[in-house]
């Protein structure tokens, strides 16, 4: 449900580990610079600058830090972006076990920390816990806190100069850079259409109706021709071009069905009924619409628009032989699915969507990709679905996130975790344990060439700390002709079964299942591997609890046992003690002050929107939820001295009820 789910590689920190190395090396060769965000526990966007995460460390060391610990050890980018949200009540900027402890003495990481957006929040803290710059600058906020804290020692001066030399180091890195490279947009956009046809992923292919021939293609749905192609927030970019499904696929006939907002009309849906049954087949476009994904807020349901929903159904019925193309960043509710024959999920596929859906449509590309996440059947059925979007978070589920719960708890999914179809069939054999060298035979035994992504998960034992039944340790994509055989390898090491335990990493001892497959439902090949570790038992607390079971959700106790600590919640605002931490969205339902900035934010922002507050608008919605919810203190720093402390410790003091006199010096001063 994350607002930005569609910019996150996946659930799972193999995935996103390998993906994300490969993303800074390939930069970083460039000569550009990059930086690993959201460093950490930066999972919802809701209150996501004065949040709370609240979770145990064994999760954190072994679900939520790993990808950005192998990013930092492969790749060294030049920096680490720190998150907004505390993490057990500690802000990621102020964070010294987060930012040296871990990402600096553990992991190796030589680069540059800079905050978030607005993200500091105690400046002496920060040069204390190795956080070096304050973005976007232009503040002197807390700058005095730092001379007196340098002075009477409580901030010793080698962490300024740390902090310093870092920022003067990249500062010079980048002078000698050169700048201003060409490039060949060509060429940009043939890439741009390559990594789209292999991140594709086929859902659905009854009776094989795909691929399509040429002829009788009927095109239906407004993201046909207005492709959603990138989510909404700073993410967002200027193509050097753009291709749309409609463009891609000229002549082809085309009904709108539903506006971009995927509202729809009788006379829109008889249009779209009437277009399906001229043609063989009918390919609907749909997915969701910007306003449902982007920074700044979360999705408030998995549901697509009822809009989407109505054209699938209609066109269905208009046509047996319906297609449906998914544009959209995130797992959604598929009730239609049984309706329509296949389903080709594009994801947010970027400038060269449209050919590559062209492509993979007509067979010219394969589909081959497979799904970095699992897709519930529905809200429901999400073990964190009472805890996420909460000022305190609390991560009750522990490491049984994604295919990690559904697979262990024997839960119905969508499409599971590792799924995707192709065109073609490939068959596994001759598994291989050597050592922790691990190989198999994929051979495609189709007739269209194809390739397919092989994956290695490790079952370990159940008989001590609480583990998910499976955890993907490997993956390897191989392209093969019909009737062609690959082996693949995968390496395994000791962190490959080592749990976190007492403060550092160990191995359970005990008999370990190697599972081959094409998906973490889909085990072709087995093979047991003993591994020497230690004994480690589960503690008294576990003995039946929710993390054995896994019937119903976690409660508050057996979290409170998980975490070696109570519950975190954070009071609601009470005037008379608002502070720099509330948000002006917090308390102008509480403070007349507070409602009077909330409107001249809102009317500000509106002022680039043609003077309108539309929340529909997602860069309206984001901006005003990025600068009413951030705390004061937050607001102050992204202002670049617009809005200084004094004025916003004036506002707050007037909001907690203190004299008007008083106020005006603390404003004049």
């Amino acid at each position: 449900m994350g607002g930005r789910n569609f910019e996150y590689f996946s659930e799972d920190p193999c995935i996103a580990g390998a993906m994300g190395a490969a993303w800074v090396q390939g930069a970083q060769s460039t000569g550009a610079g990059t930086s690993l965000k959201h460093f950490a526990a930066n999972n919802q966007e809701y209150k996501r600058f004065n949040g709370n995460s609240q979770v145990d460390e064994r999760t954190l060391r072994e679900l939520y830090l790993p990808a950005f610990e192998t990013v930092v050890k492969a790749a060294q980018p030049e920096t680490v972006m720190c998150s907004y949200p505390r993490i057990n009540n500690v802000h990621a900027s102020d964070n010294h076990w987060l930012l040296t402890d871990v990402l600096r003495k553990d992991w190796g990481f030589a680069g540059l920390v800079v905050t978030d957006w607005g993200a500091l929040c105690d400046r002496v803290k920060a040069m204390h816990a190795g956080c070096d710059l304050s973005m976007p600058g232009g503040s002197t906020y807390m700058e005095d806190w730092v001379t007196a804290a340098v002075k009477d020692g409580t901030l010793p001066e080698s962490d300024v100069d740390a902090c310093a030399a870092r920022v003067i180091a990249l500062a010079l890195k980048g002078e000698s850079r050169p700048k201003g490279r060409a490039f060949d947009k060509d060429a940009h956009n043939a890439l741009a259409q390559k990594i789209a046809e292999n991140g594709a992923v086929l859902l659905k292919n009854e009776d094989n109706i795909l691929p399509l021939d040429a002829g009788g293609i009927a095109l239906i749905g407004e993201m046909a021709r207005t492709m959603r192609y990138q989510g909404a927030g700073s993410s967002h970019i200027n193509p050097t071009r753009l291709t749309t499904l409609c463009d891609a696929m000229p002549g082809v006939p085309f009904a709108a069905g539903c506006d971009v907002k995927g509202t729809v009309t009788e006379e829109s849906l008889r249009e779209a009924a009437e277009t399906a049954k001229q043609a063989k087949i009918a390919v609907v476009c749909v997915g969701l619409p910007d306003i449902y994904e982007s920074e700044g807020f979360d999705r408030e349901t998995m549901a697509m628009p009822e809009g989407h929903i109505r054209l699938i159904e209609t066109v269905a019925a208009a046509n047996p032989n319906t297609v449906v193309v998914l544009f959209c960043g995130c797992a959604v509710e598929m009730p239609w699915l049984d309706k329509v024959k296949a389903v080709l999920y594009m994801g947010l596929p970027g400038q060269a969507g449209g050919a590559a859906a062209a492509s993979l449509l007509t067979g010219k590309a394969n589909p081959s990709g497979k799904l970095t996440e699992t897709w519930p059947l529905c809200y429901d059925d999400v073990p964190s679905r009472d805890t996420f979007g909460k000022k305190t978070t609390h991560y009750k589920e522990g490491l049984y996130a994604g295919y990690r719960y559904y697979d262990k708890a024997g839960k119905a999914v969508r499409f599971p975790f590792g799924y995707g179809l192709s065109y073609t069939q490939f068959a596994y054999s001759d598994l291989k344990i050597e050592g922790r060298t691990v190989t198999a035979t994929v051979t495609n035994t189709g007739s269209t060439a194809g390739a397919e992504v092989v994956q290695l998960y490790v079952a370990p034992p159940q008989n001590g700390l609480y583990r998910p039944a499976k955890e993907l340790k490997g993956f390897a994509k191989v392209s093969l002709q019909p009737g062609e055989s690959q082996t693949v390898r995968f390496e395994l090491n000791d962190r490959s079964f080592a749990v976190w335990c007492d403060g550092c990493w160990k191995v359970p001892m005990g008999s370990y299942e190697i599972c081959v497959g094409a998906s973490v439902a889909d085990i072709r090949l087995r093979a047991a591997l003993t591994v020497d570790g230690v004994s480690l038992a589960a503690p008294d607390w576990q003995k039946g609890s929710w993390y054995e079971t896994l019937q119903g959700l976690p409660t508050d106790a057996e979290f409170e046992k998980l975490c070696g600590s109570p519950l975190q919640s954070d009071p609601e605002p009470k005037k008379g003690a608002f502070t720099m931490e509330h948000s002006t969205m917090e308390l102008k339902d509480i403070s007349a002050v507070m409602m009077q900035m909330f409107k001249g934010t809102e009317a500000t922002i509106a002022k680039s929107f043609g003077g309108k507050a539309d929340y529909s608008d997602p860069t309206f919605k984001m901006m005003v939820m990025s600068g009413a919810d951030a705390p004061l203190r937050a607001a102050v720093l992204s202002s670049c001295g617009m809005f200084p402390a004094n004025l916003a410790e004036g506002m707050l003091a007037l909001a907690n009820g203190h004299p008007l006199n008083g106020v005006k010096k603390l404003i004049k001063k």
